[in-house]
């Protein structure tokens, strides 16, 4: 056997012990760990933008929602090329997220939306993130606003 597993049940034990709400990024019983959140920032008139950000789960788990006090609604979503036009849509049954495999939330694939955002986000705001997962306790997160990085083709998608 692996020792990979023993940590990884070691983890989740300590996780499902953790008192109280939401764990809070960086725990260290936390079982889905968070890195890199961002998000883009909204023009004025401007209701939704883009949120990326690296999970990694102890144990096979999936992303099912996202919360945000900023935004009336938060979605996972998908980008995909569909009749030659890169489409997007929501996530349906939640985001796979492998045992101990790096997720990346990125501009042009899998991506957080924030919808109905009420007031404008600028470049050094920042905004919280309720992450709800099937089975590891959720995880409250602080993404900065800010631009992403800019993808091999010379631009951010998104």
């Amino acid at each position: 056997m692996s020792r990979a597993l023993p940590v990884a049940l070691a983890s989740l034990v300590l996780a499902a012990c953790t008192p109280g709400g939401p764990a809070k990024h960086g725990d260290a019983a936390t079982a889905v760990q968070v890195a890199d959140a961002l998000c883009r920032p909204t023009p004025v008139g401007r209701q939704t933008t883009g949120c990326y950000l690296t999970l990694t789960a102890a144990a096979d788990d999936r992303l099912m929602s996202v919360a945000s006090p900023v935004a009336g609604r938060a979605q996972v979503h998908e980008s995909r090329m569909e009749s030659n036009m890169m489409m997007m849509h929501q996530v349906e049954g939640g985001l796979p997220l492998p045992a101990g495999q790096a997720v990346e939330l990125k501009p042009g694939g899998n991506h957080i939306m924030l919808l109905a955002v009420a007031e404008p986000l600028k470049a050094g705001d920042t905004v919280a993130l309720t992450l709800t997962f099937a089975s590891a306790p959720p995880v409250e997160v602080t993404a900065t606003v800010g631009q992403p990085a800019l993808t091999d083709y010379g631009h951010a998608s998104h």
